[in-house]
Order: C-alpha cells, then sequence, then structure tokens
C-alpha cells in the first residue's frame, strides 16, 4: 500500500461536501467524486489518495486545515481505527438530516416513490449506550500500528475486526455502545485470558482456543454472556466461567459454544448453559397500552439492538397498519414475533412467517406466554411457504406487515403481495435501496402514503425506514 500510495496525488485544500454511502463522507475535485472516512461536511482538509478509478476515488484525511461547525469531539477512545461509528464527529441533528437525505434520495431515484408523505426522521433518545448486544472477537494478530503488526509475545486481543482485514482485531479499551457492565466482563475475561495463558485464535491456521465473547442485555436487567471456544478443554473453560459468574452477579445467563468450523457463525451450534437461565427477557409496552410484552432471548434469538428505539418503531408500524378488530394480519420475516405479538391485541387473527426454525419456536413460546391464542406461526423459506395455496388455507391478509433482511423481498414474494391484494401493506426496511427496488414493484397496484424513517443506529450511516402502501382504486 505505501509505494501505491506515494505514485498517487496529495489534494491540498478540499472542502468535504457531504455525507456518503457506507458512512464516508464525499468531496468533489475537477469532477471526480472522492470518498473519505472520518471527516465532517464542511471540514477542508488534505486527502492522500490510495484507490483512483475513472469517475471516483477513495482517500484518507491526512491534516485538517479547517473543522466544519458541525464536527463534535468524539467519544470513544478508538474512533477513526475502529469502524464502526464513523460519524460520531458529526453532530447528531446533522447525522438526522444525512440519513433523512439517504432515505428520500433512494426511494426517489431508484424507485421514483413520491416522497411528500416522508415525516422528519425519529431519532434515538440516547446516542451512547444504546446496544443490547455486541460481539466481540478475539485474534491472535492485534492491531496497533498502522501496518497492523503484532508484537513478539503479545497474547493477542479482544476487541472489534479492522475494516477489510478479516484476520486483525483492534483491542477494546472502552466502547460507548452498551451500558456497564459490558465493558468490565470483557476487560476481565481478557486480563484472566492473560493470566492463565488462555490462547487466543489464529483464523488462518485455525489454532488457538478463545473465539468470541457475546455480550448481551435487557431493560429488566438481564444479562446473557456467551464464550465462544475452539475446542471442549473444559480445565481451560470453566475456570473463566466461574470467574465470570463469581465477580458478575449481574449475569442471569451465563453460557458457552465450542466451535470447531473454519467461520464463527453459531447458529447450527449447541449452546450450553454453565449456569443461570438459558435465556433472557425484554419487556416492551403493548400496542394498547396494556400490560406490557415478555419477550424470551434465547443465544441465537434476534432482538431489535436498540430497544428503547424498537418501540417506537413498532409504534409507527402501528400507527400505519390502522388495524380492525376483524383484521388477518400477516407479518412475514417475523422473527421471534415481536412484531407480531405488538399487534396481536388490535385483531382477529396474526399469521407470523419466518426462515429460521428456531425463531419461530421462540416466536410461538413468546405468544403463550404473552396469551395470545390468535396467532399461528410458519416456519419456511418466505417465497415458497407464501403462496395461493398458503392464503387460501390461513385466510386472506387485510394488511400485511413485512420486514425483510437488507436483501429485500424476492420478487416471487412481491408478485403474492399483488394477487393477495390486502388493503394495506406496511413496508419496514433497514435497507432504502432494495426498499426502493421492492416499493418500485409494488407500485403496479399499490401507492405510497406515509414514510418514517427511523434511527436505530446513532453514528452510523444505518436507517429504518416505514412505508406505508395503500391499495389503490384501479
Amino acid at each position: 500500500m505505501g509505494r501505491r500510495n506515494r505514485e498517487l496525488p496529495l489534494l491540498e485544500h478540499v472542502e468535504i461536501t457531504d455525507a456518503g454511502a457506507e458512512g464516508m463522507a464525499v468531496a468533489r475535485v475537477d469532477g471526480m467524486v472522492v470518498f473519505v472516512p472520518f471527516v465532517v461536511p464542511g471540514d477542508v482538509v488534505d486527502i492522500q489518495l490510495y484507490k483512483k478509478k475513472r469517475n471516483y476515488a477513495e482517500g484518507r484525511a491526512v491534516r485538517v486545515h479547517r473543522e466544519s461547525p458541525l464536527r463534535v469531539a468524539s467519544v470513544c477512545p478508538h474512533f477513526g481505527v475502529c469502524g464502526g461509528c464513523k460519524w460520531q464527529t458529526m453532530s447528531y441533528e446533522a447525522q438526522l438530516e444525512a440519513k433523512q437525505r439517504q432515505v428520500r434520495d433512494n426511494l426517489e431515484r431508484l424507485g421514483s416513490v413520491d416522497c411528500s408523505g416522508m415525516r422528519p426522521i425519529c431519532g434515538s433518545e440516547n446516542i451512547y449506550y444504546y446496544r443490547n448486544k455486541l460481539e466481540f472477537t478475539f485474534s491472535n494478530r492485534a492491531w496497533h500500528t498502522e501496518v497492523g503488526e503484532r508484537q513478539d509475545g503479545e497474547w493477542g486481543a479482544l476487541g472489534f475486526h479492522i475494516p477489510q482485514l478479516f484476520d486483525k482485531v483492534l483491542p477494546i479499551e472502552h466502547c460507548a455502545l452498551q451500558a456497564d457492565p459490558s465493558n468490565a466482563i470483557r476487560l476481565a475475561v481478557r486480563d484472566f485470558a492473560i493470566e492463565h495463558g488462555l490462547p487466543t485464535y489464529d483464523i488462518r491456521n485455525h489454532t488457538g482456543f478463545l473465539r468470541n465473547l457475546v455480550v448481551r442485555n435487557t431493560s429488566l436487567g438481564h444479562w446473557m454472556v456467551i464464550v465462544v471456544v475452539a475446542d471442549d478443554d473444559r480445565e481451560r473453560l470453566f475456570p473463566l466461567l466461574d470467574m465470570l459468574h463469581q465477580r458478575f452477579p449481574q449475569i442471569t445467563s451465563l453460557q458457552y459454544i465450542v466451535n470447531t468450523k473454519f467461520n464463527d457463525s453459531y447458529g447450527d451450534l449447541e449452546v450450553t448453559t454453565y449456569c443461570g437461565d438459558d435465556h433472557i427477557e425484554e419487556e416492551m409496552e403493548a400496542c394498547d397500552g396494556g400490560r406490557p410484552l415478555r419477550f424470551i432471548i434465547n443465544p441465537k434469538s434476534f432482538y431489535q439492538t436498540n430497544s428503547a428505539q424498537a418501540r417506537r418503531l413498532y409504534g409507527y408500524v402501528a400507527e400505519f397498519a390502522e388495524l380492525k378488530p376483524d383484521d388477518t394480519l400477516y407479518d412475514l420475516y417475523t422473527g421471534t414475533g415481536t412484531i407480531a405479538l405488538f399487534l396481536a391485541s388490535q385483531v382477529k387473527k396474526v399469521v407470523g412467517i419466518e426462515y429460521v426454525e428456531e425463531a419461530i419456536t421462540d416466536a410461538r413460546l413468546n405468544a403463550q406466554r404473552n396469551g395470545f391464542e390468535n396467532t399461528v406461526f410458519y416456519a419456511g423459506d418466505m417465497a415458497k411457504v407464501l403462496t395461493a395455496d398458503f392464503i387460501a388455507a390461513n385466510g386472506q391478509p387485510d394488511v400485511v406487515v413485512t420486514d425483510p433482511p437488507r436483501a429485500g423481498m424476492h420478487e416471487s414474494v412481491v408478485q403474492q403481495l399483488l394477487q393477495a391484494a390486502p388493503r394495506k401493506i406496511v413496508y419496514v426496511s433497514c435497507n432504502p435501496a432494495t426498499q426502493a427496488r421492492d416499493l418500485q414493484l409494488l407500485a403496479a397496484r399499490y401507492e405510497v402514503r406515509r414514510i418514517q424513517p427511523v434511527d436505530m443506529f446513532p453514528h452510523t450511516q444505518h436507517v429504518e425506514n416505514v412505508a406505508e402502501l395503500v391499495l389503490a382504486d384501479r
């Protein structure tokens, strides 16, 4: 990289003009778009290019001549190296404006959507310590210098992957995204591992012992810690777990996973409860203002990572759905049934569909625990499950809520919705680009009315968006 950088020019006194995709900022020089991380619109900087194509270039700011009025001090000691919160030095008001533009630009440019019904984005009340889940990685290659070299005799690292470097991990001293005792738990694990010589994982050669650490919590004060190791060496693992159990009484669920695979995914692996419960519980205010809902969260369960914003997000879904007591509601990509159960008291029947079978097990259990007898949940590939025969068996949907993954909905699912023709579709998306694509397809029979962006992840470029689609009279 050093030789390539010397061959590319240094751009001097360049003004950053906008916030761009993937958390990058944007400058324009002689008709060329230049993407730069960790700077703020309004900054004037020198940019060292490290990639140059015909119509765009990428570089890094090597000197700041003038700071933007939108710039604020970073809270995280790792800002600029850890790639997790690239907008942290941009004022929160400016972040919200950038996300609102991102949603509008995607919907209008990619989907030809009329955005006259777009509302101001819903910001997060907490912009730090808002996450209820963090996943950390152990590595024998700690990133300390620009070239990421590991010093001789060094134990390794426990923290976050360096972007675009699969084997390098940045040691994290303090993360401002999850409340205490998250940081204390991670540091205690690191110190114990160093003291007792527990080796970190080498992802290149698939050697070592410690692989991952997952920390989850809920608003009820429940904490789950999962330690992922490379082999079932209990003489090395159990003393570590004993230390966590003794030092952190807040941990209500302490678990471990043995992962002998060549990747870090553990959705297909057995989870063993070492002590405490095999789950934690979250509580959410009910849609109708009645008794709060309780959700069981297992180690593999998905739950919205920003709990407080999740309630606001679901509130917009309920508002846009305008449900009636005799309605049949379909909740596509239901996960563990959080949206389905949030809305269940408002309708006659809820039908939830989700690909992950364990999630459907959780959804059924959550329905039972909350006293809902008007819900049914099915596991399977959405494109194969949602058929005309399925709808005939479960009832014609009056309203459909869909919350697909970032890739959006399969075209066959869109076509099935067009054939089923519910009076309303509420589309929740974490990716406005694929949402725009799907909305353009649904425009064959639906009109977009209200649009509500919601910021679930302050200091990042990510944004959720809720769109209300109404069956058109044609």
